[in-house]
């Protein structure tokens, strides 16, 4: 095929596939933008805090209503349940580990075909949200980081903050009520939830019209779509959040709308797999930490890592191949963690999972052979990566995609692959343990 045919080809496939996927993707979401922004608007105005909590309610409502029209109802019963849950327990000091045990059983009651699969699986994401932000509230009242139960305006206006409800991400109480406060709204307010979006068109037009070709060739293992679309939620929810108020740190009379939810090339150039997992979903990487691996830690680290991906397996639904997924990632990212922190202390080298500060005390820090080290490393995640990621190929089985993969799935697919990926963690934790 000459250059002319190929351009030809190129031109076809960025009229018939690139034009109509940016038209949908804008279909779908700007009735949801809209709202971010009248919302904005009316924190910005001023008024009784309990109006701005009514606004958000109703406009966080109407954007779960755009999407899941009437199944909206099962995200509102879970909300009504948790603040029924917190208001009965006002007096415990163990609100956060009971709320996490109801939150689990209405999850599993759903699960378990209370209502269809297809639509639970549609309404999970906003469900998953929900509960992390009920159980985050749960653990600062426990705390004392937050004084005291908010009303139930406040409580459902945070809840169902429409920049966070349909998309995510997780933020803090605290972030929400700075975001009512309704900071001046700025140039860098706009430009940053513009960029936002335009990534998240950006990441939905490599997903749809270049992955499918382009990647295959490259990568004879499926997954890469799989990657693009977290993309394409992570920076689209990046987007809604600022618009809407949220995402934007203070510093004296500095304001930077910097919301960050996941970095590509922290996935697609890895350094380590602990940095792949922190950088998939930055704010649910922050939840997991704060309120699960730190309340675990009292069992020790590696069964807090256990705690934690169990944690999260169980929020993304009864899915086996998730789960199995999960736990397979905290595997590899403790035996990781622990492998390279062992080999810099033992070459006082800078070859940990995470970069080290110009501070540090190790000292070789940018000698050749510590680049290949940490090149070595770097390879090792992409084939990790890439294996883990082959989980996440369709076939030709669209309703199995809608239900979620089933357990044969799974072990056929690793079996498939002679279970490599388990086999080189299990080397490199055998590796660790004969030089500890």
């Amino acid at each position: 095929m000459d250059l002319s045919s190929r351009l030809a080809v190129w031109q076809q496939l960025a009229e018939s596939c690139g034009v109509s996927t940016v038209q949908q993707g804008l279909q779908q979401v700007w009735r949801l933008l809209l709202l971010c922004l009248i919302c904005r608007l009316c924190f910005r105005l001023g008024g009784v805090s309990t109006v701005k909590h009514v606004v958000s309610v109703l406009a966080g409502m109407y954007g779960l209503f755009l999407f899941f029209e009437l199944h909206m109802l099962w995200v509102l019963l879970l909300s009504v349940l948790c603040y029924l849950v917190l208001l009965l327990s006002r007096h415990s000091s163990s609100r956060g580990l009971f709320l996490s045990i109801v939150i689990l059983i209405y999850l599993l009651i759903g699960e378990l075909h209370l209502i269809d699969m297809v639509t639970w699986h549609k309404i999970r994401g906003s469900q998953m949200v929900v509960a992390m932000k009920v159980i985050s509230l749960a653990f600062d009242l426990d705390r004392g980081t937050v004084g005291s139960l908010p009303s139930p305006a406040e409580f459902l206006g945070y809840v169902h903050f429409v920049g966070t409800v349909v998309f995510g991400p997780w933020i803090s109480f605290s972030s929400y009520k700075n975001a009512i406060e309704g900071k001046k709204m700025s140039w860098l307010w706009l430009y940053s939830s513009s960029l936002s979006l335009l990534k998240s068109q950006t990441c939905l037009l490599v997903s749809t019209c270049i992955a499918p070709y382009l990647f295959p060739l490259l990568i004879p293992i499926h997954g890469s779509a799989f990657t693009q679309n977290n993309y394409f939620v992570g920076h689209l929810s990046e987007g809604t959040s600022m618009l809407a108020g949220a995402g934007f740190t203070e510093e004296k009379d500095n304001i930077r709308w910097d919301m960050s939810v996941v970095k590509p090339l922290s996935v697609e150039l890895p350094r380590s797999m602990v940095l792949v997992v922190t950088s998939w979903n930055i704010p649910m990487s922050r939840w997991l930490k704060t309120y699960v691996f730190k309340n675990a830690m009292k069992l020790g680290t590696f069964p807090a890592i256990v705690v934690t991906y169990t944690a999260s397996a169980l929020l993304h639904g009864l899915s086996f191949h998730l789960g199995a997924v999960l736990l397979s990632l905290g595997f590899i990212t403790y035996v990781e963690h622990v492998l390279r922190k062992k080999l810099a202390s033992i070459f006082s080298a800078c070859i940990m999972s995470r970069p080290c500060t110009s501070e540090c005390s190790h000292q070789h820090k940018k000698e050749y052979w510590v680049m290949l080290l940490n090149l070595v490393f770097s390879l090792l995640t992409i084939f990790h990566l890439t294996y883990l990621g082959s989980m996440f190929d369709p076939g030709v089985d669209e309703q199995e995609v809608e239900e979620g993969y089933t357990a044969i799935h799974t072990i056929q697919r690793w079996s498939e692959l002679n279970w490599a990926s388990h086999w080189v963690v299990f080397t490199c934790w055998v590796f660790f343990r004969l030089i500890q």
